[in-house]
């Protein structure tokens, strides 16, 4: 009897080939936009205590309350849970390896998995997978400026621009949040009859929440609450008047959204969201801001940070649109033979080739010179190279161009790689072998 199929985890998705090379260049991309301004990898497990994010993201959020996959080792008994989010251990790590005392200010980033029980949907998954920048150590609204700069222009490198907008806003510091929240329990007390069940339950733990709210019903209700904007005190506004300067004299355009809140406790001063309606309704593809308490909080000292993480599985819903079947990997080379002695000298000579630099496919699993050009053709190679018992015998190889056109066409296999050298790249032949 068949074994029933076992299939994957709900909200857990397969990468496939053909998308897994789209996400691959994309990362490629990343990396290099990054190194551009500085910043320097850093690579954290996906397993950690579960305290961390209790303390670092906050008991009252939708994550901790009931998004976290959170369990107990059943070796040791331990808290454990997969990340939901990499801020907090990527500031667990610096702290656990002094990176901030032994070398300064620190510039970061990270890209993976994170994990949170959510219902799935378009672009938000269970297992999902972010890159995040952190900036370690630096106090001034230039930091804050760089972040949002640097988004713009990556957008502009995928050509994205015209589908992502910019919203900033700033959560002031602890004192004028405190008096911000006693004014919102007050408003939304007087209206409690109007709150549905999840505001209620925020109302007192976490009432900027009820501010993020998506039912419809409350819309006026939270427009007409009081703004965290009018509660900034002269510090505060200073620095976020600094951060739209820079933005403006880097011509961005943003819109200042006094409801932006962002879904942890960490986060201070200023935020940002990078927001699309090309997801259906409007998606968040990158969120961020700063968070001056939170190194203390995890027992360093006192720290200024900020930061901001992107959504892949959304931004590549946006950028696949423009990519198409562009970014399909195609070797150079499709290798065709038939028979044994074929086999073998085909065998050698790919290898030999992939020495000098040449990608290349060589064909397993046999079958007539016709079936296998037809793969070699589905293949995307730009050239097909053929090894039949006349080949061997002469030590020769033909080789025949798939894209462009041109005749077949039959070399020494010594002079075969510098023959498709020109032939790909323009590299002028010589009297030399590969």
């Amino acid at each position: 009897m068949a074994q029933k199929l076992i299939q994957g985890v709900r909200g857990m998705h397969d990468i496939l080939p053909d998308e897994a090379e789209c996400w691959e260049l994309f990362e490629e991309l990343v990396r290099s936009w990054l190194r551009d301004y500085g910043y320097r990898p850093i690579r954290t497990p996906i397993v950690e205590f579960t305290p961390l994010f209790v303390r670092a993201v906050g008991a009252n959020t939708d994550i901790v309350e009931k998004e976290m996959y959170a369990f107990e080792d059943k070796l040791n008994g331990d808290a454990l849970v997969l990340r939901p989010e990499g801020t907090a251990s990527c500031v667990r790590a610096v702290l656990e390896h002094n990176l901030i005392n032994a070398a300064g200010p620190q510039r970061l980033y990270y890209h993976g998995p994170m994990f949170r029980h959510e219902r799935p949907q378009k672009g938000r998954q269970r297992q999902f997978h972010q890159v995040g920048v952190e900036a370690l150590g630096f106090a001034g609204p230039d930091i804050d400026a760089e972040h949002i700069v640097m988004c713009a222009r990556l957008w502009r490198d995928l050509g994205l621009d015209e589908d992502i907008t910019l919203e900033i806003n700033s959560l002031g510091s602890s004192d004028e949040r405190a008096a911000h929240r006693k004014a919102l329990i007050e408003y939304f007390e007087a209206h409690r009859d109007q709150l549905d069940e999840d505001a209620q339950r925020r109302l007192h733990a976490n009432p900027l929440r009820i501010l993020d709210t998506k039912n419809p019903a409350m819309q006026a209700l939270v427009e007409a609450a009081p703004k965290l904007l009018d509660f900034l005190g002269e510090e505060s506004r200073a620095h976020f008047e600094g951060v739209q300067l820079l933005l403006r004299e880097a011509c961005l355009t943003y819109t200042i959204n006094p409801r932006l809140v962002r879904g942890l406790d960490y986060y201070n001063r200023t935020v940002f969201e990078w927001v699309t309606d090309k997801l259906g309704a409007q998606a968040t593809v990158c969120a961020g801001g700063r968070y001056d308490g939170l190194v203390e909080q995890l027992g360093g000292k006192p720290t200024p940070a900020c930061g901001f993480a992107m959504g892949m599985e959304r931004l590549m819903l946006l950028w696949a649109e423009i990519q198409g079947d562009s970014t399909q990997a195609a070797p150079d080379v499709y290798f065709v033979h038939q028979g044994e002695a074929a086999g073998r000298f085909a065998f050698q000579q790919a290898e030999a080739l992939r020495e000098h630099g040449f990608g290349v496919v060589l064909h397993c699993g046999g079958g007539s010179f016709k079936s296998q050009m037809k793969k070699a053709d589905a293949s995307g190679a730009a050239v097909a190279v053929i090894a039949g018992d006349d080949e061997v015998a002469r030590e020769e190889l033909s080789f025949k161009p798939l894209r462009e056109g041109g005749e077949q066409r039959r070399v020494s296999a010594a002079l075969l790689g510098e023959t498709l050298a020109a032939l790909l790249y323009n590299v002028e032949e010589d009297d030399g072998g590969i």
